[in-house]
């Protein structure tokens, strides 16, 4: 569930934001920004377990792999 929230920037800070990250982007850019600062090392601790486990690291890998491929595919 999101919650809505008016926040004041500076017109400057505002414009470059907009500019680099889009208008309809920007929201998801300051949460991604935040979230680390304000849950504490909750997420950090589930990547590292994420990480942790081989047979997903290679199914993603995999994955990985196949897209980059489809992508260089798509590129001819």
């Amino acid at each position: 569930m999101h919650k809505k929230m008016t926040i004041t920037l500076d017109e400057a800070v505002y414009e470059g934001l907009w500019r680099t990250i889009g208008k309809r982007k920007m929201s998801q850019f300051i949460e991604d920004l935040l979230r680390p600062h304000v849950l504490g090392k909750s997420l950090d601790d589930g990547y590292k377990a994420m990480a942790q486990d081989q047979a997903r690291e290679a199914e993603a890998m995999e994955w990985t792999n196949a897209l980059a491929k489809d992508m260089a595919n798509e590129a001819r």
